[in-house]
């Protein structure tokens, strides 16, 4: 008997069913008009595909796959200057630089697909990894052979319908965690958080505040960033190169397209010191909850003005004053994240090597894959 359930994969969001956004009110990620972004200002050497599944020809599942050439990168990351860096590139280079992603590996977060409720969640993971297996057969015909396909970033729960037959050759790792800052009810403004500080993590918020003296935030609009793109750049580069790890960096428009598609939903801060541009955040609105996105700024005044600190006190201000529920703050600087009020929430993803001898010893290759950070969990409530 034929099975009700099929898919179909399309490299155009004009080309994606009508019904598409029906299914992503609870996830912005999924839109078309942040699908669109990614379509005209995804970073260089990544191609993205939306795949739609289907169950008797009505729309039950939607998801974004992307595919990424490591090759195209100049550098993986600057700031691990050892031994394990070089291994990381060779084995990079030679053995791991065609990744197929079912997910937005520029976030953090289960922002790879959307079910229907009607759709059981194990049938519709099982099509997607068909999905993914013809994406593969595609590239391959363009002369182009996948090393690793990962599914990513699941919590726990989400997690749970991945135990299925066809995803028994996937690793399941775990990755650093998602840093989530959960607004407390009882907290109606910025001064409420403050208050709940202990008095060690006050005493930071106010030195921090401090420091930030003559530094003067602005709400910028798309005017004001295209008028800025060129310093935008260098700021975001400049933090992006000196990440331990990248598989990406973003093209000089990105901003500017997020702002033209998204509109009031995208945030854009910038801040400045005797008028020049010396850093900025941005912020994305999605649903009740606040996603950090990608932000930028000059090192040395930096670490003089405490700036990233400030940046992240602003980013809860403004999500507290307006009625947020949660922060994503994804899975970076950990440590100074926890000091401020996130907590780890762990999450997971399913990875697959096209070499069943390298697959086999994946959970040793890994730690290549996805270096691994120390860091101290931070209380800063009384």
């Amino acid at each position: 008997m034929e099975s009700p359930h099929h898919y179909k994969i399309h490299t155009s969001t004009q080309d994606i069913h009508v019904n598409w956004n029906e299914l992503t009110k609870s996830n912005l990620f999924l839109s078309k008009d942040y699908l669109l972004t990614l379509e005209k200002s995804a970073p260089q050497n990544m191609n993205c595909y939306y795949i739609s599944l289907f169950e008797n020809n009505k729309l039950v599942g939607i998801a974004l796959a992307q595919f990424l050439d490591l090759n195209k990168l100049s550098s993986f990351g600057e700031r691990d200057k050892c031994i394990k860096k070089s291994i990381r590139n060779v084995v990079f280079r030679n053995f791991c630089s065609h990744v197929l992603f079912i997910g937005n590996n520029m976030l953090t977060g289960q922002n790879a697909f959307q079910f229907h409720a009607s759709l059981d969640a194990k049938i519709g993971v099982e099509l997607l990894q068909a999905a993914a297996e013809e994406i593969k057969k595609t590239l391959k015909k363009k002369g182009i052979k996948v090393h690793i396909t990962t599914f990513k970033d699941f919590n726990k729960t989400e997690s749970t319908p991945f135990s299925i037959p066809v995803f028994q050759t996937y690793y399941r790792f775990s990755t650093q965690p998602n840093m989530v800052f959960k607004v407390n009810p009882n907290w109606h403004t910025f001064d409420d958080y403050v208050s709940a500080l202990s008095k060690k993590y006050r005493d930071q918020y106010k030195r921090s505040r401090k420091k930030a003296e003559g530094i003067h935030k602005q709400k910028m609009n798309l005017d004001d960033i295209l008028a800025h793109e060129e310093t935008i750049y260098t700021l975001y580069f400049h933090v992006a190169q000196n990440a331990p790890f990248n598989t990406f960096f973003l093209p000089k428009n990105h901003f500017s397209e997020l702002k033209k598609n998204l509109k009031d939903l995208f945030l854009f801060y910038g801040y400045f010191e005797d008028d020049k541009l010396i850093g900025f955040n941005t912020l994305i609105k999605n649903g009740n909850q606040m996603d950090t996105y990608f932000l930028g700024y000059d090192e040395t005044i930096q670490r003089e003005k405490m700036l990233y600190l400030n940046m992240l006190y602003d980013m809860i201000a403004y999500s507290i004053n307006n009625g947020f529920k949660e922060i994503i703050f994804a899975r970076t600087a950990l440590e100074i994240k926890s000091s401020v009020g996130a907590k780890p929430e762990e999450m997971f993803g399913f990875i697959q090597h096209s070499n069943a001898l390298i697959n086999s010893k994946m959970d040793k290759l890994f730690c290549y894959l996805e270096p691994k950070t120390e860091w101290q969990e931070r209380n800063p409530f009384k």
